[in-house]
C-alpha cells in the first residue's frame, strides 16, 4: 500500500497535507498571479474593508493591498521556517548522533553545551541573539535555528543511546566497519523517521517564532512583509480596522494547524506498528464485529467472508462424551468457529479462519503449528488481547462455563483476566517491567483482584516463588528482571499467572527461548502445577516433542485453520494429515544416529490470499486435483478428526519417525 494511500485513511493528516500544499502552491505562483505590488502605498485607499473593489481582503494603514502582502508575506514566513528547521535538524541531529554513539567524554562535552543553551528560556535567548546580531530577517532565522538545536540534539541522543547497544550494531563492528560508517549506515537510518517527524512538528514552531520576532520589529524590516510584521502593523488599528490583524492571524493559525496535523500523520506512516493508517491507537480490548450470518459450532462456512476461501471447520468432538476417573468431565472452555482478522490498509489478513477446540478441567491441549499459523492470535482472541486496530474478531464464540467471552463487556474481561484465565508468554524479559522489582510486580498481580495489605501480598509473593521452585525466593523479591536468568524470569512469569485461583492457563511457547535443561525443568513444573491445581492448560508450541511430554490432546493449525485434532498419543503414533506427519518428522530423535531432517518444502500461503480447498495443497507431496478445489472433513475414530481428502490413516501409512519421536 502506497504512502499516499495510507495517508488517505488519516483524514486529519490528509486535510493538513492538502491545506499546506494549497498554500505552498499559491505562494510559489505569486509572481504569476497578477497581484498588486505588496509594497506600493496609497494613502487615499487606506484601511479599505474586505471585498472592496480591486482589494478582496482590503488594505492596511498605508493603503497597501492585504491579499498581495499576505501571499508574499506567507512566502517569506514559509521560507524562513523551512530553512531554520533544516539547519536546526541537521546540526542538532549530528550532535545527538555523535553524543549518543561516542559516549564518554565526547558525550559529556557536547551535552553540557546543549544543557547550557537550554538553561535560557528559548524566546529570551532568541531575542538576545538578534540583539547582538542586529534586527533583520536573516539574523532572526539564525537565532531561531540556534535555539531549536537542543531540541533535536536531546531527542536524537536518547534514541541513539539505546540503538548503539543493540546486537545489529555489534554485528556491524564485528564485520570490521569503522565507527563513522557504523554510525551513518547502521544507526542513522533507524533515527531518520524520528528526525522527519520532529522536523514536521518543529516547522510550525519555527513559523510562530519567526512571526513573534517580526511582531516585535526584530525580524522582517519595512517595507518587506511577513506574517509577523503584518500582525505588528495591524496592532495599531486593531479596533477600527480589525481585518488588518485578523487576516495574517488566520493564516498563521491555518499554517501551524496544517503542519501539526501532517506531522501527526507522518508519525503514524513512519511507525511500522501504526502503518494501518488508522487515526486511533489500540483499544483495551479487541474489536468484535460479528455478523448474524457468521457461523458458530455446526453452522458451516461463513457466508459473510466473501474474500475468504471456504474450508472445513473442525467442530469439537461432541459425539464422544468426556470421561474421567470420577465420571463425565464438563467442558471448561468451548471455542466455536472463531474468526480473527487484521485489517491493514485495504488488505484483510485472515489470521484465524474458523477454528473449533475445547478444554476440560485438568486437561492440557497442545496447539501446534508453524510460526504464523494463528496459534497465538487464537489464544489472545479469547480474552480480547489482540490489538485493535488492526485486529477484529469477525465470527464465532468462546464459551467459558457457557459465558461467551467475545460478548463480555470490557469491565467483565478485566475481572476475568488474571483471576480466572492467565497467560504465560514466550519472552519474560519483554513481559516483565524492567524498572520494577520482581516483588513489586508480584504484589501488583496479587492486589489486582484482591484488596489486601501489601505485607500480606508480599508474603503471598514469596509463597508463589517457592511454589514455582525459584531458589532463595525471599531474596529474589528485590531483584530486577535483568538480574535473573531466562529460566528464573520464566518462573516469575508463571508465578504471576498463578497469583489467583485460575481455571485456565494459556502458555504461549514458554520454553522456546530457554536451553534444553531449563526447558525440561519448566515443562515439568507446568505439568506438576496442572496436576496439583487441576488447571486446564492451553499449551502453544511448534514442537511435537513438547506435546508428547505434557499434552493430553493436540490440535494442529495451518494457515489459520485446524487441520487435525485428537489424543496426543494417537496423533504422535499415527498422524493422519501430511502436515502433521511432516512436523513430527522434524522432531530430533535421541539415539537415532545421524540423519538429515526433512524440512517442509515451500512456505505457508499469505493469509490475505488463501487458496481454495486445502491450504497445504501447494506444499503437500500427496496432493491431488481435488485438494485444490475442496477439502473433506474425515472422522477417523471418536475424538479424532482430520481435514484431508486422502489422510495417511486411510492409506494405511504411518510417519516413519512418529513412533521414535513419541518414545
Amino acid at each position: 500500500m502506497t504512502v499516499l494511500a495510507r495517508l488517505t485513511r488519516h483524514p486529519l493528516a490528509l486535510g493538513g497535507l492538502v491545506g499546506l500544499l494549497v498554500v505552498v502552491l499559491v505562494v510559489l505562483a505569486a509572481p504569476w498571479l497578477g497581484l498588486p505590488d505588496p509594497d506600493a502605498t496609497a494613502p487615499a485607499r487606506r484601511l479599505l474593508p474586505p471585498f472592496s473593489d480591486g482589494h478582496p481582503l482590503g488594505t492596511d494603514a498605508l493603503g497597501r493591498d492585504l491579499l498581495a502582502r499576505l501571499v508574499w508575506g506567507t512566502r517569506v514566513s514559509l521560507a524562513v521556517g523551512a530553512v531554520a528547521t533544516l539547519i536546526a535538524a541537521t546540526i542538532g541531529s549530528l550532535i545527538g548522533l555523535l553524543a549518543g554513539f561516542a559516549h564518554g567524554r565526547t558525550d559529556t562535552v557536547l551535552m553540557r553545551g546543549i544543557d547550557t543553551v537550554m538553561a535560557f528560556p528559548y524566546i529570551l535567548l532568541a531575542l538576545a541573539i538578534v540583539a547582538v546580531l542586529g534586527p533583520g530577517l536573516l539574523n532572526a532565522l539564525v537565532a531561531i535555528a540556534i535555539v531549536n538545536v537542543p531540541f533535536f540534539a536531546r531527542n536524537i541522543r536518547g534514541i541513539v543511546l539505546g540503538l548503539s547497544r543493540r546486537e545489529f550494531v555489534d554485528a556491524a563492528r564485528l564485520a570490521g566497519m569503522s565507527p563513522p560508517r557504523v554510525m551513518f549506515t547502521e544507526v542513522l537510518p533507524n533515527v531518520l523517521p524520528v528526525i522527519v517527524v520532529t522536523m514536521s512538528t518543529t516547522f510550525g514552531w519555527m513559523i510562530l517564532e519567526t512571526a513573534g520576532l517580526s511582531f516585535l520589529g526584530l525580524g522582517a524590516q519595512p517595507p518587506q512583509a511577513d506574517l509577523g510584521s503584518m500582525l505588528g502593523e495591524g496592532r495599531k488599528v486593531m479596533f477600527n480596522a480589525p481585518h488588518v490583524t485578523v487576516v495574517p492571524g488566520l493564516m498563521i493559525f491555518a499554517l501551524v494547524m496544517a503542519v501539526n496535523l501532517l506531522g501527526d500523520g507522518l508519525r503514524d506512516l513512519l511507525d511500522p506498528r501504526l502503518r494501518a493508517g488508522e487515526p486511533v491507537r489500540p483499544t483495551s480490548r479487541t474489536t468484535v464485529r460479528r455478523d448474524a450470518t457468521n457461523p458458530v459450532h455446526g453452522a458451516g462456512p461463513d457466508p459473510s467472508a466473501a474474500d475468504a476461501p471456504s474450508a472445513p471447520v473442525l467442530a469439537p468432538e461432541s459425539e464422544a462424551p468426556l470421561t474421567g476417573r470420577a465420571g463425565p468431565v464438563a467442558r471448561l472452555l468451548d471455542v466455536q468457529a472463531l474468526r480473527t482478522e487484521f485489517h491493514i490498509g485495504g488488505r484483510v489478513m485472515h489470521a484465524v479462519n474458523g477454528v473449533d477446540w475445547h478444554l476440560s478441567a485438568g486437561e492440557c491441549l497442545g496447539l501446534v503449528g508453524e510460526s504464523g499459523s494463528g496459534k497465538s492470535v487464537s489464544a489472545l482472541s479469547l480474552m480480547g488481547l489482540v490489538p485493535s486496530p488492526p485486529g477484529v474478531i469477525t465470527g464465532g464464540r468462546a464459551l467459558l462455563h457457557e459465558e461467551d467471552l467475545l460478548s463480555a463487556h470490557a469491565k467483565r474481561l478485566r475481572a476475568l483476566r488474571g483471576a480466572r484465565v492467565a497467560h504465560v508468554f514466550q519472552d519474560p524479559l519483554a513481559t516483565l517491567h524492567p524498572l520494577f522489582t520482581v516483588g513489586a510486580q508480584l504484589v501488583e498481580a496479587v492486589r489486582a483482584h484482591e484488596r489486601i495489605p501489601r505485607s500480606q501480598a508480599r508474603a503471598r509473593a514469596v509463597a508463589l516463588l517457592e511454589q514455582v521452585r525459584l531458589p532463595n525466593a525471599r531474596a529474589r523479591l528485590d531483584a530486577y528482571p535483568h538480574e535473573l536468568s531466562g529460566g528464573m524470569r520464566q518462573r516469575v512469569g508463571i508465578a504471576m499467572a498463578l497469583a489467583h485461583d485460575i481455571e485456565l492457563l494459556i502458555a504461549d511457547e514458554p520454553t522456546t527461548a530457554l536451553d534444553v535443561t531449563v526447558q525440561a525443568q519448566v515443562l515439568a513444573l507446568l505439568h506438576d502445577l496442572r496436576r496439583e491445581r487441576g488447571l486446564a492448560m492451553l499449551f502453544i508450541t511448534h514442537d511435537f516433542g513438547v506435546v508428547s511430554a505434557i499434552c493430553d490432546r493436540v490440535a494442529v493449525m495451518y494457515a489459520g485453520r485446524i487441520v487435525e485434532t485428537g489424543p496426543a498419543d494417537a496423533v504422535m503414533r499415527a498422524p493422519a494429515h501430511p502436515y502433521t506427519a511432516a512436523l513430527i518428522d522434524c522432531v530430533p530423535v535421541l539415539g537415532g544416529g545421524r540423519r538429515v531432517g526433512d524440512p517442509i518444502a515451500g512456505q505457508p500461503p499469505p493469509t490475505d490470499a488463501l487458496p481454495p480447498g486445502c491450504a497445504f495443497a501447494p506444499r503437500c507431496p500427496r496432493v491431488q486435483p481435488q485438494c485444490t478445489r475442496s477439502v473433506s472433513l474425515v472422522d477417523l475414530e471418536p475424538g479424532r478428526r482430520v481435514a484431508c481428502n486422502f489422510p495417511l490413516e486411510a492409506a494405511g501409512k504411518r510417519s516413519p519417525r512418529a513412533g521414535a519421536a513419541h518414545g
